[in-house]
C-alpha cells in the first residue's frame, strides 16, 4: 500500500487477534516511521479485511472511537427530539384542517396537501442535506434548520392564502425538519457502535412518543387561540430544535504531540459511488418498494372502522393503540439487535419486521368488526415499530459511517417519491372499488414484496462469494502457526482508502453473513 504496493484480492489468512487489531483495539501502534510493510504482511492485512467483511472506520477524526455513551447519551436525546419532531409534525398539523377549510372555503384534499408537502420535503431533501453536512457540519446545518422550521411556522400564522400556507408551513418548515433529521441520525452513528441498535430504537420512539403528544396539544391551542395562534406557539415549540442542535457536538480530534492518524480521502458532498455497493443498491429497491405500502394502513385505518359503523370515538382511538404499542417496539426491536449473536443477523431481521408488516396487512384486510381492527393495530404497531428501529441501524452496517450521510440523502430521495405514490394510489383505489380489503391487499403486497426483495438480493448478490475465489482463498491460506504482525495503521488507512482508490466496494459483517 505505502511506496506504490498494492494488495491482491480473495485470499484469507488466520492470526492471533488480527481483526481486533484492525480495529486498532488490541496491541498498540507500532512507532512511527516510513518503513513499509512486505509485501506478503500487505497480503495478510487485506486477507484478514476481507475475512472480516471490510468493516468501515468511522469518518469522525481519525483515532477517534465511538464513546457508546458519555456525551452520547445528550446526543440520543437530541436525536429523539428531532426524530419526535420530524415524523409527527405532519401528523399533528392535521387537526387545524377543519379550521382552515372553514377560513379558507376550501376542501378537505386542498388542506391534505400541507402534510404531504412536508413528507415530500422531508424525505426529498436528502441529496441537498447530504451535500450541507459533508459542507459545512452537522451542527451549522441543525442550528439553521431549526431557524427555518420556526420560521415557517410563524410566518403561517400570519397567511391570507392556502398557497401561502404550502410555501410557509409546507416548504419551509419541512425543509427545516429535514436540516434536522438526517444531521442527528448521522450524530447518533459517530458517537454510538456496539450500542447503536439500542440508540436507534430509543431515538425512533420520538416519533410514536410526539405524536401521542401534539396531537392533543394542538387541539388544545386551537380551542383558545385558534389555528393562527396555535401555528405560532407550534413554530416556537420548533425552537427546540436549536436547543438539540446545540447538543451535537462534534467528537474531539487527537491532542497535538500525539501520533498523527493517516490521510483521508478528499470528501465529497454527495458520493454518488455509494451505488457501486450491491448492498445499497438492493437495500436501496426494498426501502422504496416498502414505502408503497408501509404508510398506507395508518391512513385508512380510522376510515375503515368508520365503514364498519365504528363510531368515530373508537374509531380514532385506533391510532392511540398503534402508537402506544410502537412506543415500546422500537426500543425493544432496538435492544434485541444489539445483542452480540443477533447484530450480525441485522439485515435478515430487517427483513423479517418488513414480512412481518405486510403479512399482518393482508390478515388485517380480513377484519370485519372492531375487534379484529384492535388486534390488527396491536401487531401493526409491533411490526411498524420494528421496521422504524431497524431500517436506518441496517443502512449504516451496510454503507458505514464515511458514507452514511450522502448514502441517507439519496435514499430518502427514493423513499420520497414512494411516498408521493403510495397513500394516493391507495385512495384511487379505494375510490374506484370502494372495497377497503383491497387498499390493505395492496399494502400488504407492496411491503411483503421488498422484504423477499431485501433477503433474497442479500443472501445471492452479497453473502456468497464466488467458488474460484474461495478456492484461491484456501489455496493461498498460510500456517496455522504463522505469526503475522500488523501496523494499525495500516489497515486503518486500507479501510478508508484503498477500496475506493481501487473501485472496490467494501461490506460490513452486518451485511456479508
Amino acid at each position: 500500500m505505502r511506496n506504490g504496493t498494492r494488495w491482491p484480492r480473495g485470499r484469507r489468512v488466520e492470526g492471533p487477534g488480527l481483526e481486533e487489531r484492525a480495529w486498532g483495539l488490541l496491541q498498540p501502534p507500532l512507532p512511527p516511521g516510513p518503513s513499509s510493510l512486505p509485501s506478503e504482511s500487505s497480503r495478510d492485512v487485506q486477507r484478514a479485511l476481507l475475512a472480516m467483511g471490510g468493516a468501515v472506520v468511522d469518518e469522525g477524526p481519525t483515532g477517534i472511537k465511538a464513546p457508546d455513551g458519555g456525551w452520547g447519551w445528550a446526543v440520543l436525546l437530541g436525536c429523539f427530539v428531532i426524530t419526535g419532531f420530524s415524523y409527527a409534525f405532519p401528523k399533528a398539523v392535521s387537526v387545524f384542517f377543519k379550521e382552515l377549510i372553514r377560513e379558507f372555503g376550501i376542501g378537505y384534499s386542498d388542506t391534505a396537501w400541507i402534510s404531504s408537502i412536508l413528507l415530500a420535503m422531508l424525505y426529498g431533501t436528502g441529496p441537498l442535506c447530504s451535500v450541507c453536512v459533508n459542507r459545512f457540519g452537522c451542527r451549522p446545518v441543525m442550528l439553521a434548520g431549526g431557524l427555518l422550521a420556526s420560521l415557517g411556522m410563524v410566518s403561517a400564522s400570519f397567511c391570507g392564502s392556502i398557497i401561502q400556507l404550502y410555501l410557509t408551513t409546507g416548504v419551509i418548515t419541512g425543509l427545516g425538519l429535514a436540516l434536522n433529521f438526517q444531521p442527528s441520525l448521522i450524530m447518533l452513528n459517530r458517537y454510538f457502535n456496539k450500542r447503536r441498535p439500542m440508540a436507534n430504537g430509543l431515538a425512533a420512539a420520538g416519533s410514536p412518543v410526539f405524536l401521542c403528544a401534539l396531537s392533543p396539544l394542538g387541539q388544545l391551542l386551537q380551542d383558545h387561540y385558534g389555528w393562527r395562534g396555535g401555528f405560532l406557539i407550534l413554530g416556537g415549540l420548533l425552537l427546540n430544535c436549536c436547543v438539540c442542535a446545540a447538543l451535537m457536538r462534534p467528537l474531539e480530534a487527537p491532542k497535538p504531540g500525539s501520533r498523527p492518524g493517516p490521510q483521508r480521502p478528499s470528501r465529497r458532498l454527495l458520493d454518488l459511488s455509494v451505488f457501486r455497493d450491491r448492498g445499497f443498491v438492493i437495500y436501496a429497491v426494498a426501502a422504496s418498494i416498502m414505502v408503497l405500502g408501509l404508510f398506507v394502513p395508518p391512513v385508512f385505518v380510522v376510515s375503515y372502522a368508520k365503514d364498519l359503523g365504528v363510531p368515530d370515538t373508537q374509531a380514532a382511538f385506533l391510532l392511540t393503540i398503534l402508537g402506544f404499542i410502537d412506543i415500546f417496539a422500537r426500543p425493544t426491536a432496538g435492544f434485541i439487535t444489539g445483542l452480540k449473536k443477533v447484530r450480525p443477523y441485522s439485515v435478515y431481521l430487517f427483513s423479517f419486521a418488513m414480512f412481518f408488516n405486510g403479512f399482518t396487512d393482508l390478515t388485517g384486510s380480513t377484519a370485519s368488526d372492531y375487534g379484529g381492527l384492535v388486534v390488527f393495530c396491536i401487531f401493526f404497531g409491533i411490526s411498524y415499530g420494528m421496521v422504524g428501529a431497524l431500517q436506518f441501524e441496517v443502512l449504516m452496517a451496510i454503507v458505514g459511517t464515511h458514507k452514511f450521510s450522502s448514502a441517507i440523502g439519496l435514499v430518502l430521495l427514493l423513499e420520497a417519491v414512494a411516498v408521493l405514490i403510495g397513500p394516493p394510489s391507495g385512495g384511487k383505489l379505494l375510490d374506484a372499488t370502494h372495497v377497503y380489503q383491497y387498499v390493505f391487499l395492496l399494502a400488504g403486497a407492496e411491503v411483503v414484496t421488498s422484504s423477499f426483495v431485501l433477503v433474497l438480493g442479500n443472501f445471492f448478490c452479497i453473502g456468497r462469494r464466488p467458488k474460484a475465489a474461495a478456492e484461491e482463498e484456501e489455496h493461498h491460506k498460510p500456517p496455522p502457526d504463522a505469526d503475522v504482525r500488523v501496523d494499525s495503521r495500516e489497515v486503518e488507512h486500507f479501510l478508508k482508502a484503498e477500496p475506493e482508490k481501487n473501485g472496490e466496494v467494501v461490506h460490513t459483517p452486518e451485511t456479508s453473513v
